[in-house]
């Protein structure tokens, strides 16, 4: 080979590794925007900041009732999935006062209500602490989460366990505003903005990436009789192509006016978001077009594969997920498929496939009923679970 193509070569590889490093942080970057990702940190962090064995968040569900989602340290799932109504225990007493509650050994404590202490139990917890992390809904401010940090032995958690516990609630609620506004950037993009972000795309990724693809085959056709060359080409090709269509994607998505039209695409980056923060292989496969359909429906069908994700993150061993979408019996189906074991709330397994739901889903089954069409959570025989949502593609129509 002359230097001439050698160096080309060099380059065509060096502009693939440095287009792959720029994928790379666009998917770090949606990943930190990311409410899932904010809330578990935060479970961690409570660990490494309070030195206590176990951190825990708890989301709000309604006003009026937490749900413990997100835990570090814990050695069961006795908690994981919890609901706790205002009121109840030492989280319920937090949503009720807005203020923080700590005891000094959990199921001994006269101050709370005790219709958890078979978990509390079971996780061998003692002493605890919880504070509300506040954020602001309808512009008035109120507790969006809980904050939880916990010792496995009786013990006093002083002013300045809570102050510093206090600092990582305000630190969580930071990052909930940014996720929130991300979110709503996502769905309010200024249609100029898109427009600009969109060329700018195009002429200066879309542009790198001919110049690499004509480089590639140009060396490709020259370099027939290198076997060793001839496979690291095909292997740049095909990452070009992969490149390419990601960008057609993101083309697309800025393109797009409507939030309905552009389904696929928010899906196929849910998906990619899943698998950066996860490391678990997730495909966005979409069967066939589907026909444009109201925000409304756009948002539960968006919800769906969210939750479905969630599910497989936090209580499914998996080593792939699939999320699909494509018309179905007169209507739109999405479906998210993984071939995990399933950790069910009540710790064990269940003969029947119909797969006990959290709060979540069901909430989505409602929701799906009012637009006419279902939700529904099956265990498959290998041992994987399906979250499965079917919507009319006329509103009101049944399958």
């Amino acid at each position: 080979m002359s230097a001439e193509k050698r160096r080309a070569t060099e380059r065509a590889a060096e502009h693939g590794e440095l287009l792959g490093g720029l994928l790379r942080q666009r998917d770090d970057l949606l990943t930190v925007l990311d409410r899932v990702v904010a809330l578990n940190g935060t479970a961690q962090l409570i660990r490494d900041t309070l030195g206590t064995d176990s951190g825990f968040v708890a989301d709000l569900e309604s006003p009026d009732e937490a749900v413990i989602r997100w835990l570090s340290g814990n050695r069961t799932d006795q908690l994981r999935n919890l609901s706790v109504p205002i009121g109840q225990g030492i989280g319920g007493r937090v949503l009720a006062l807005g203020q923080p509650v700590r005891v000094t050994d959990y199921v001994q404590s006269p101050t709370i209500t005790h219709q958890f202490d078979a978990q509390v139990r079971g996780e061998g917890l003692g002493a605890m602490v919880a504070v509300p992390v506040l954020g602001s809904r309808g512009g008035l401010e109120q507790t969006v989460a809980v904050a939880y940090a916990a010792m496995r032995r009786p013990a006093d958690f002083g002013d300045d366990a809570v102050t510093a516990l206090e600092g990582i609630a305000g630190r969580a609620a930071n990052a909930l505003r940014l996720a929130d506004a991300a979110e709503a950037c996502r769905s309010d993009a200024i249609a100029g903005e898109r427009q600009r972000m969109r060329s700018a795309l195009h002429d200066s990724v879309g542009a790198l990436l001919f110049s690499i693809g004509a480089q590639v085959r140009d060396l490709h056709e020259a370099i027939r009789d290198n076997p060793v060359l001839d496979h690291r080409l095909r292997r740049l090709e095909e990452d070009v192509s992969a490149a390419s269509s990601a960008l057609r994607e993101s083309l697309l998505a800025l393109a797009e006016t409507t939030p309905e039209r552009a389904l696929p695409v928010e899906l196929a980056e849910h998906a990619r978001s899943f698998e950066a923060r996860t490391g678990v292989p997730a495909r966005f496969v979409q069967l066939a077009p589907v026909p444009p359909i109201d925000a409304e429906r756009t948002s539960l069908l968006v919800h769906v594969v969210r939750e479905g994700l969630l599910n497989v993150e936090k209580h499914a061993r998996a080593y792939s997920v699939v999320v699909s979408l494509g018309p179905s019996d007169g209507g739109i189906q999405v479906v998210v498929a993984d071939d995990g074991v399933s950790i069910h709330d009540d710790g064990g397994t269940h003969e029947s496939p119909e797969v006990s739901t959290g709060l979540g889903v069901r909430s989505l089954a409602q929701r799906a009923v009012r637009v006419g069409g279902n939700v529904s959570l099956v265990r498959d025989d290998d041992g994987g679970c399906t979250l499965r949502a079917w919507i009319p593609d006329v509103e009101g129509a049944a399958p």
